[in-house]
């Protein structure tokens, strides 16, 4: 008789197990307490990256694989990155002239401080040239993200922009992290996932990510709810408890840029090219560049779409916007 009930109850259990299986790993990871605090888990594993469906730069590398590491929960703040500021009084790219040996032709005046500010085309306008949304801004960064008359009052918790790579690069030495590698940005990204196109699963969501609904640039129908940038943590996270790896800003990895992923196949904690091998044939006139990930809150169906894990874009390593942010990755404990 207990024979019999012993039976019974494993096979009850096999049953429920079947229909209500257990946490994977992925839905584990957030709980695990080997990651320094503000970070995430992420077990190691092996994935497609890239993707064979969109674009000739996202071609994909079979059986990439990555160990187990750190990553942030959410993307830099502007707290975060105010702390730094902070402690070691560092002045982002964006503060500085630019570099009269590298602009020789420019006055002083043309040489002040600033980045890159999206800006929208003036309301009635049917057509605009491509990129023309971009304006050159003097007095714009990370603290005045449009400009000298704007703020970060009441954002503290806003991912920080008009980062370059060599102040994420700084802020990632104080940190005593590093940034990703476009391996280990993606396959956090993916969050357990195979093979799917967004960070949730195959069917976009306006709810589950801070990306441009409506016609890009002319206007945003906010089904998302935000118009720029949002606080982090504003949507879902992924299946490893990792937040905003979809739009609201692109981030910054470590990896040089190169169209697609050529030998990476069945490789471990691969890397992108040497810098001297970096090249994107879109933009030929801008040298080495680094990859971006995720896509930002400019990215619409009709424009860029890259709000994927596979998705993929290249970045002038000296040049910030006001849609570029960062964060970081460690060992685990």
């Amino acid at each position: 008789m207990k024979t019999f009930c012993l039976k019974s109850l494993i096979l009850i259990f096999l049953i429920i197990s079947l229909i209500f299986p257990f946490s994977t790993p992925a839905q584990a990871s957030s709980t695990d307490n080997s990651c320094p605090e503000g970070m995430v888990f992420i077990p190691g594993g092996t994935f497609t990256m890239g993707s064979d469906s969109h674009y000739p730069s996202e071609v994909s590398a079979e059986d990439v694989t990555v160990d187990s590491f750190c990553i942030d929960r959410h993307e830099i703040t502007n707290a975060e990155f105010r702390q730094f500021v902070k402690a070691t009084g560092y002045k982002t790219i964006a503060e500085r002239p630019l570099s009269k040996s590298q602009f020789p032709n420019l006055t002083d005046e043309q040489r002040q401080p600033g980045s890159l500010v999206f800006e929208p085309p003036s309301e009635g306008i049917q057509q605009v040239a491509y990129l023309s949304w971009w304006h050159w801004t003097v007095g714009a960064n990370w603290q005045h993200p449009y400009g000298p008359k704007s703020n970060i009052r009441g954002k503290d918790n806003y991912p920080v922009v008009h980062i370059a790579y060599e102040d994420a690069v700084a802020y990632a030495n104080w940190a005593g992290k590093s940034l990703p590698t476009e391996a280990q940005w993606e396959y956090a990204g993916r969050g357990g996932l195979q093979e799917q196109e967004f960070t949730w699963g195959n069917q976009y969501s306006a709810k589950k990510a801070n990306t441009w609904q409506g016609m890009f640039p002319f206007f945003n129908t906010k089904e998302d709810n935000y118009l720029g940038t949002a606080p982090v943590e504003s949507f879902p996270p992924n299946g490893y408890g990792v937040y905003d790896m979809t739009g609201n800003v692109w981030e910054l990895t470590s990896d040089w840029y190169q169209v697609g992923h050529s030998g990476k196949d069945h490789s471990l904690n691969p890397v992108g090219p040497d810098k001297t091998a970096s090249f994107d044939p879109i933009k030929p006139e801008e040298g080495a560049l680094h990859v971006i990930k995720g896509g930002s809150y400019l990215c619409a169906k009709n424009y860029c779409s890259r709000y994927r894990p596979a998705a993929r874009e290249s970045q002038a390593p000296d040049t910030g916007t006001t849609h570029i942010g960062f964060r970081l990755v460690s060992l685990s404990r």
